[in-house]
């Protein structure tokens, strides 16, 4: 048995139906204790996110970022290859179906990013001077473990920094290679030179290069996407009438096309789903633990437009673009399957859109997890752990050009698993404290909504 297979069963029993269930069951345990707070507090969602858009922004420090940058930094990790590739890769295997149990793990994954950005909130620490945050801080300090947290901060940094940031300089080389016909290894050195600019400028730069870079990007991407969707708009009704149906009779929805289950429908729909907004995953809470606000109940509330971009807007538009133009029906996957619903839309030039868009996508989740990795090594050793940190990052995302893509992938996809377990241990511990944490911000901080739960 080679090691490819080995890892693959590993796999196959570590993102069972069990971590589905665990994953699904926390968000909706949060989703109902919080009164379903992503819909009772839309408005407040919008206006912490949105609110000082325009207001001059303080500089990143060693006392944090603000609330925009860490969502900025969030949402340059959660937007990644996941949007382009693993959408198009849960409607190839699962049908159109897929896309409506993403669209129910995204509003469920919603209860449990805001609590875990409470809780990093509330757990934040001072290392050699620099606000830090994420899972193992929350787990060393509100539940007690510090084995537990150990155990987290060495999956993570296995699992984004160094075998995560390989997948996604993979899939950057790919996509170059077939647009330009550019060496793979050549744009893999690009990228770490890019990288390496970036990271050494510390926390202020990362902010800085998210702020800025991932409104554009995925601007662009939302705008490529409509323009398609608009071109083909007799097909946006059947389209959902496909992931509607879909959801329930797979072979009634797509005439036999894909010959889905309903089990496999809701499988990989929910499995991508998780994988594209990494809610639950203990990733994203690094960048929400150091926003300066106020209350740590406005992070949460800031959290949760994270999943609304990436699953309900960037994934949703991936998969219609895939539905109206036919391309679900090409028999293609993975990221080549989106590529061939933009090709249909915009012809050459589509192949060449994605690549782009690809390139920028997985260029902000390198940086955002490379800050997620960097997080742990100042828990583990301090500040002084950093910079062999980020030479090895640096070479990981040269390597990763030149490796087979299933084992990188299969890899990542073992320490993602070994990472979400303490992190769920700890969401599922500390549940109190997210409650509480909430029930004062509604009751004293947040006075003009105090009215609406008089009665409660």
């Amino acid at each position: 048995m080679n090691l490819i297979t080995i890892i693959s069963k590993i796999n196959s029993i570590l993102w069972g139906p069990i971590m589905l269930f665990f994953l699904l069951g926390t968000g909706l345990l949060f989703t109902l204790k919080l009164r379903f707070i992503q819909i009772r507090k839309f408005k407040y969602i919008w206006r912490e996110t949105f609110g000082g858009i325009f207001k001059k922004i303080d500089k990143a420090d060693e006392d944090g970022m603000s609330s925009f940058q860490a969502l900025t930094t969030a949402i340059a990790a959660q937007v990644g290859t996941g949007n382009l590739a693993g959408v198009a890769t849960a409607i190839a295997a699962g049908g159109p179906g897929a896309i409506f149990w993403m669209w129910i793990s995204g509003f469920l994954g919603m209860g449990t990013i805001f609590a875990e950005a409470v809780l990093a909130q509330l757990h934040t620490e001072r290392v050699d001077g620099e606000i830090t945050g994420g899972p193992a801080y929350y787990i060393k300090k509100g539940l007690g473990s510090k084995f537990l947290a150990g155990f987290f901060a060495v999956a993570i940094v296995l699992a984004l920094g160094f075998m995560g940031n390989m997948v996604q300089s993979n899939s950057i080389s790919e996509a170059v290679h077939v647009a330009f016909n550019i060496p793979k290894v050549v744009t893999g050195i690009v990228v770490a030179g890019l990288v390496g600019l970036i990271v050494i400028g510390g926390i202020s730069r990362i902010a800085s290069f998210t702020e800025k870079i991932v409104p554009i990007m995925a601007g662009l991407y939302v705008l490529g996407s409509l323009v398609i969707v608009f071109i083909n708009y007799n097909q946006i009704l059947p389209a959902f009438k496909m992931i509607i149906y879909g959801a329930f009779n797979p072979m009634a929805a797509t005439g036999g096309i894909i010959g889905a289950s309903v089990k496999e429908a809701f499988r990989y729909g929910i499995a991508r789903g998780l994988f594209s907004n990494e809610a639950g995953m203990g990733s994203t809470p690094h960048a929400h633990a150091v926003a300066k606000v106020k209350h740590p109940a406005q992070q949460g509330l800031v959290a949760i437009m994270g999943v609304v971009i990436d699953t309900g807007i960037v994934c949703t538009l991936t998969a219609l673009v895939i539905l109206t133009t036919g391309a679900f029906s090409s028999g293609l996957i993975g990221a080549q399957l989106t590529q061939e619903g933009f090709i249909r839309g915009f012809g050459g030039f589509g192949s060449t859109f994605v690549a782009i868009c690809l390139f920028f996508f997985a260029l902000s989740t390198i940086i955002g997890w490379y800050y997620f990795g960097e997080s742990n090594i100042k828990f583990l050793f301090g500040k002084k752990g950093i910079k062999f940190y980020r030479i090895l990052v640096l070479l990981f995302i040269i390597m990763g050009t030149a490796m087979r893509v299933e084992i990188v992938w299969e890899l990542a996809d073992t320490f993602n698993g070994l990472m979400v377990i303490p992190n769920l241990i700890a969401l599922l511990g500390l549940f109190s404290f997210v409650v509480n944490t909430t029930k004062d911000y509604e009751e004293n901080f947040n006075h003009n909504d105090i009215s609406e739960h008089q009665h409660n």
